[in-house]
């Protein structure tokens, strides 16, 4: 058995739902850096999809420790805060970020349109 706590089904279910997730990370000079983002998971790893060289990759990079927070729309003060250290890898990223994009738009990555996902 795991120490690692169990991703609850609620918030599954909200990520399932296309509900948006905060990720914050630590940027330079050890400032919170807070970004908008898609999610989705795997088992109980919440797995996130953004682009070489944007500041939450760069923080990531440098300093791995994140927090993600969500909450379905209907219910705000009902939320899910997960907090750990993130892995940077592009294994898998083609497939995720198609994932991604049919939760949140229900089309293919390729026919989002740019300012959806800068």
């Amino acid at each position: 058995m795991s120490d690692r706590p169990r991703l609850p089904d609620a918030a599954k279910r909200w990520l399932d739902e296309g509900t948006y997730v905060t990720v914050g990370t630590t940027g330079p000079a050890g400032r919170p850096h807070l970004s908008v983002m898609w999610a989705t998971y795997d088992g109980d790893d919440v797995l996130l999809s953004t682009i070489t060289g944007r500041r939450k990759y760069r923080n990531l990079t440098v300093n791995p420790h994140v927090s993600v927070l969500w909450f379905p729309k209907d219910a705000p003060l009902s939320y899910v805060e997960v907090r750990g250290t993130a892995a940077v890898t592009t294994d898998g990223a083609r497939e995720l970020i198609e994932r991604l994009a049919r939760t949140y738009v229900g089309r293919p990555y390729q026919e989002v349109p740019g300012d959806v996902v800068r």
